[in-house]
């Protein structure tokens, strides 16, 4: 039974698909008032745990627990429409029972999130979908409510308007999102599921990392003890006697099992191996705009200006971060710029022996019938060129964490996250200069995204990258192309951090003056603030490495204080003088490392105040 506080609760929940057991005897439960986020692997069941807890799921080992008189709202990942339905009826759906004929609710719901109730949900976008699910959910002013992935698809305002509603939810929250910017504002628990256990932090996800880290050295530390007593219980069996041969089998099945928790810590959680390849062909031109327009003739015989007048100058290296409200003609914009629909007005030109890869968010090239094993070998066979050298299929799937079983498997049976690592499987199998990904961090699990910025970070050739993640256009982009929705495109210099500040500035300048900032093609910002792959701020791996050189030189400070303290006992080299000549070496290295960590810390420190103020 759950504690009373609890709203919802699982108790020594079990549960298996097939052979496999995805998790065994968990205990934890939601309290009002939580907001809490579901952070692990893709894969590890994430997912399914959420369904568990909403009663879409049933468990095959414990107990699902639920007070009396509590509605629970689920938002599942991937929402099932009934296509005939209409947004509007679509929405009241998810009313209370005994609310059910407040109509006027769903149309104050739909204003918010934008949508029109006659609109049939065949044929809605991504986003809209999404939208429309947001809507359904929140409507019934649940007491639990469950959230998988919920700025999948959505817009930046819509998000920032989801924030502000999350925030003042009264009842219980759990959401799982790759979403670093959305958890770090939101949540107050995390719960992480790992290798089948649900371990606790009382704290949001911005303290998650460094817990984690915590917790595998700790588990480092206990791996360490547990091959240690193997060894031990090895040599008790092959030294015991016949008299003892009893006790030797139960010593011996003890072993058996610290065996099996050695295996299953050895096989760890697992690192995807991304590598992506630049081709060194092509000029400094990438593309080059001019003027251009886009429009679309409406059903009531006018037509929608998507862009109007944009030019702009993309160089080799650059990283374009393209942000907007849904619809406002992101994809549109950059089907123009690397020449995959015509403008009606203006011209582009893109530079020579360019090879680009894109990456489709509606994941369109993926037949679900499809193998893994056939997705990356459509032509039969059992190896594929990646990036010039030949490799087996199962061992390149491998590289992206999937596992022999999964090859044979179709793909409409892999999650979201594990698809769009299929995705990436594929295009990171081709040498580029032009990489063009359209919201690629979609249901990624928090370390492929790290991974996936690290690797896109080190490529040297041009990224156009059409995200609603803050957190990764802040890591990676050095401009941004804010699509207004009106038409205008704008460009700002930086990340997008940087391109809300500069927002922000220039509506107080219109505020006080009057005068509207210019809006087509952002040539004034950029001859005040050049683009350069260096100049917005560190790249990742060097703003990594200096978040984490405090800690290093401390350790390193403790350490050699501990050795010298050490060798200053008189008798240390009189009576062990072996010690103390290990101790010499040991404090000799403590502190050439501490010494060079220093001046790294400084080079890296004066990097990033001259790149502030714009001296790089």
């Amino acid at each position: 039974m759950a504690p009373p506080s609890h709203l919802v609760a699982l108790n020594s929940a079990g549960l298996r698909f097939g052979t496999k057991t995805l998790f065994n005897d968990l205990t934890f439960g939601l309290a009002r008032g939580e907001k809490a986020c579901l952070v692990g692997r893709n894969g590890t069941g994430k997912s399914t745990l959420l369904k568990i807890m909403s009663g879409q799921q049933e468990l095959d080992e414990g107990q699902r627990f639920l007070q009396p008189g509590i509605t629970v709202a689920y938002l599942p990942q991937d929402p099932v429409f009934n296509q005939d339905e209409t947004v509007f009826e679509h929405v009241k759906a998810g009313l209370r029972p005994d609310v059910s004929e407040a109509d006027y609710l769903v149309d104050a719901m739909l204003n918010h999130v934008k949508l029109p109730g006659d609109r049939k949900l065949t044929g809605l976008s991504g986003g809209e979908g999404r939208r429309a699910a947001l809507a359904r959910a929140l409507i019934s002013d649940p007491e639990v409510l469950l959230m998988d992935e919920p700025t999948n698809h959505l817009d930046l305002p819509t998000i920032q308007w989801l924030e502000e509603e999350l925030k003042n939810f009264r009842g219980a929250l759990m959401v799982i999102s790759h979403d670093r910017a959305f958890l770090n504002h939101l949540t107050r628990q995390t719960f992480w599921l790992d290798r089948g256990t649900i371990h606790r932090l009382g704290k949001g996800f911005e303290h998650y990392e460094a817990w984690a880290e915590e917790m595998r050295e700790n588990e480092a530390q206990e791996f360490h003890r547990l091959k240690r007593k193997i060894v031990r219980e090895e040599h008790w069996l092959q030294r015991g006697v016949t008299g003892r041969r009893k006790r030797n089998m139960g010593r011996l099945r003890n072993l058996q099992d610290l065996r099996q928790k050695r295996a299953e810590w050895m096989k760890g959680p697992g690192t995807a191996k991304l590598q992506v390849e630049t081709l060194d062909t092509g000029g400094d031109k990438v593309i080059t705009a001019e003027n251009i327009s886009k429009s679309y003739p409406l059903a009531d015989g006018g037509t929608r200006e998507i862009i109007k007048d944009f030019s702009t100058k993309v160089k080799r290296g650059d990283r374009i971060g393209i942000v907007g409200p849904n619809g406002a003609g992101k994809s549109t914009l950059v089907k123009m710029l690397v020449e995959k629909i015509e403008p009606d007005t203006g011209k582009v030109d893109l530079g020579t022996n360019l090879t680009m890869l894109y990456f489709d968010q509606k994941r369109e090239d993926l037949d679900p019938n499809s193998t893994l094993w056939e997705t990356m070998s459509p032509g039969g066979g059992d190896s594929i060129m990646v990036r010039g050298q030949q490799k087996h299929v199962v061992s390149y799937l491998k590289d992206f964490l999937f596992d022999d079983g999964q090859v044979r498997q179709p793909v409409y049976t892999l999650s979201g996250g594990e698809k769009n690592r299929l995705l990436l499987a594929r295009m990171f199998a081709q040498a580029s200069n032009l990489l063009i990904l359209d919201e690629p961090t979609n249901d990624l699990d928090m370390d492929t995204l790290d991974l996936l910025v690290e690797v896109l970070d080190e490529y040297d050739g041009t990224l156009l990258l059409v995200s609603h993640d803050r957190d990764f256009l802040d890591r990676l982009a050095t401009a941004i192309y804010a699509v207004e929705g009106d038409g205008t495109v704008i460009e700002y210099a930086g990340g997008y951090s940087d391109y809300r500040t500069q927002k922000a500035l220039s509506n107080n300048a219109t505020d006080v003056s009057g005068i509207t900032p210019e809006k087509s093609s952002g040539k004034s910002k950029k001859e005040n603030a050049p683009r350069a792959k260096s100049s917005a701020k560190l790249g990742y791996k060097e703003q990594r490495e200096l978040d984490s050189l405090p800690g290093l030189i401390e350790k390193l400070t403790e350490q050699s204080e501990k050795l010298q303290a050490e060798m200053a006992d008189p008798e240390l080299y009189s009576k062990k003088p072996e010690r103390f000549q290990e101790a010499s070496k040991l404090l000799e290295k403590a502190q050439s490392e501490l010494e060079a960590s220093e001046e790294r810390w400084l080079e890296l420190e004066e990097k990033q105040e001259n790149l502030k103020a714009g001296k790089l």
